[in-house]
């Protein structure tokens, strides 16, 4: 393929920038920019060495000291010749540097390029592509040991003992009936049902962890719901760690919502601090509160805040009943634990059925807050598949079960006595799904689709 170039670090000052080159001719375009300070010529030097000399711009001069290193195809990321640049990280002796391998004969390369060529060249399949751009997009720890697990290839594993156990008895099935002269062994209906079971049991395992991979990549939408003034705001900034939300005396002061994203207990919460939730006759306010609800109806976990320092309120009762009705998941906050605690946890007996706990916390002490995250963790434990072994978008959830429900099929087609073809018929759409999961029949447009999420780069 044609060389490609880009510069693979961000645009921002930085202590190193990397330029990456990659195809056709790259050893060659490395040449006519980059002169090593022994005066023998880049590509003469071993591969997977680190090469010290100076870099050159199109007019041929000296833009930086630097290192260079060369990959051989077949040993390299994306499976071609491929060179990096490493430089001092400003972006302009990157981007002259990129301008002087343009010059030379190189492409700007486009965005997911160099993982695309990656797995066109049989370095990695869809599932370890995807698991790139997770790792790069990673916001917690969790999500980043799923994403290299998948990069090492782990849900590639599971994937292929399954395909490759269809396959088995799908090409043995039309070895007998191709070549009925031949000494070949014709599938037992046993053997058949150990391999449906077999795949169905990886399959179901493997969509189980759909719910808990959406919330590893995209966090929890939760909802900060209260009174006015009971201290929403307050403990949105608590959780952040700095005042993101305008906090006062005034009741209202919140008009409209207030996202942040947070990691609360090992969770991503993606937080949404809203309007106080009361009948108003402020038009403002009455907007703020319509957008409070419509939170709460998007939100798969609520944090009810009441002020712990007085006793409970009309409009906390109303609160209480509106999250309770919302049938979602709630931990109640008792706010202002430092201004003394007027009621204990018992306040919600016969009103908070559907709580699942209750804590007291200071958003300016910071007391509590560590409980709050241990009950957070609680709701959303760490549990539900390995790592590496978690699907993590809709295109490798709708692929699973397409699968599964063809197994499914072929096992329903077994029990009932039908004939083999028939049976034959859903284990190849199993396999088609599957197929589509890790590479093996993808198609050009999804192929792009995929790459598309790519930084320029990478």
């Amino acid at each position: 393929m044609d060389a490609i170039a880009a510069i693979s670090t961000g645009n921002q000052i930085a202590a190193i920038g990397v330029l990456r080159l990659s195809g056709d001719g790259a050893f060659a375009i490395a040449d006519g920019v980059f002169v090593p300070a022994d005066g023998r010529p880049l590509s003469a030097h071993p591969r997977r060495t680190m090469v010290y000399g100076a870099l050159k711009n199109r007019e041929g001069e000296t833009i930086d000291q630097a290192l260079a290193v060369t990959f051989a195809a077949g040993h390299s990321y994306t499976g071609e010749d491929s060179v990096e640049f490493h430089c001092h990280g400003s972006p302009v002796v990157l981007a002259e540097g990129l301008g002087a391998l343009f010059a030379a004969g190189a492409r700007q390369a486009l965005g997911g390029e160099f993982t695309k060529r990656a797995f066109l060249s049989g370095n990695m399949d869809l599932t370890q592509a995807e698991a790139v751009i997770d790792l790069i997009e990673a916001e917690t720890p969790q999500a980043a040991r799923n994403a290299v697990e998948q990069l090492g290839g782990a849900l590639r594993r599971q994937i292929d003992e399954v395909y490759d156990g269809l396959l088995e008895i799908t090409s043995r099935f039309y070895a007998v009936v191709d070549y009925p002269d031949e000494d070949i062994e014709d599938l037992q209906r046993p053997e058949l049902e150990s391999a449906l079971r077999a795949a169905e049991h990886t399959l179901s395992s493997l969509l189980a962890t759909a719910r808990r991979g959406q919330i590893l990549k995209n966090g929890v939408p939760t909802a900060i719901i209260g009174r006015p003034n009971a201290g929403k705001s307050s403990l949105l900034n608590a959780l952040v760690g700095y005042d993101r939300a305008i906090v006062t005396d005034v009741p209202g002061t919140t008009r409209d919502t207030v996202e942040e994203k947070v990691l609360c207990g090992g969770v991503l919460l993606r937080l949404i601090d809203t309007a106080g939730l009361r009948e108003t006759g402020d038009a403002v306010e009455r907007l703020g509160v319509e957008r409070t609800r419509a939170a709460l109806a998007s939100a798969e976990l609520v944090l009810l805040v009441i002020d712990g320092s007085q006793a409970l309120t009309d409009e906390d009762r109303e609160a209480l009943r509106i999250v309770r009705e919302a049938h979602k998941p709630c931990i109640v906050v008792f706010s202002k634990a430092d201004l003394g605690i007027a009621q204990p946890h018992q306040v919600l007996e016969g009103d908070g059925g559907r709580m699942i706990s209750a804590v007291h916390v200071s958003s300016v002490t910071g007391e509590g807050i560590t409980v709050l995250e241990d009950t957070v963790a609680a709701v959303y434990p760490a549990g539900g598949g390995a790592m590496g072994s978690i699907l993590t978008n809709p295109r490798q959830t709708e692929a699973v079960e397409r699968a599964l429900t063809a197994v499914r099929g072929a096992r329903e087609a077994l029990t009932g006595g039908m004939t083999p073809d028939a049976v034959l018929t859903d284990a190849e759409a199993a396999l088609g799904a599957l197929g589509e999961l890790s590479g093996r029949t993808a198609r050009e447009d999804m192929v792009e689709r995929i790459f598309s999420r790519f930084c320029v780069g990478k």
